[in-house]
């Protein structure tokens, strides 16, 4: 069975004060999955932007979820996929990335909260694990 592709808006709830969302959150990474760099990126804008996290705590967190998740890189495969993706989908650029990334992964779940649950797309299917 192939690893799970977890989206940003799982790993940032890690740091939610949702207690029910940071467990599962946790869980999910402790299985162990799939991230992109596309995932790295959210997690490190949305922790200085919004979140105003010191940089050292950033750190800790990406540590800790590189530790767990196999990492797909970004490229120009990935990029064009994405194109595709968002074209064909009406899907943001953003999430048409996070797609292209876990299809290129073979993972066969999503785990997202901000995309259509139980949506198909190119046979990975999309789920919200809360």
């Amino acid at each position: 069975m192939s690893k799970a592709f977890i989206d940003s808006n799982i790993v940032l709830y890690l740091l939610s004060a949702d207690i029910a969302k940071a467990d599962r959150s946790e869980e999910i990474l402790a299985d162990g999955g799939v991230i992109s760099v596309q995932v790295l990126n959210e997690v490190v804008s949305v922790c200085r932007r919004k979140l105003k996290m010191p940089w050292e705590e950033i750190e800790a967190l990406l540590l800790a979820v590189k530790a767990f998740c196999d990492i797909q890189p970004l490229t120009v495969a990935s990029h064009e996929k994405a194109v595709e993706i968002a074209k064909r989908f009406q899907l943001s650029f953003y999430d048409a990335n996070i797609v292209a990334s876990a299809l290129l992964s073979g993972a066969e779940v999503l785990f997202s909260e901000d995309m259509h649950s139980g949506m198909l797309i190119d046979g990975i299917r999309v789920q919200n694990p809360f």
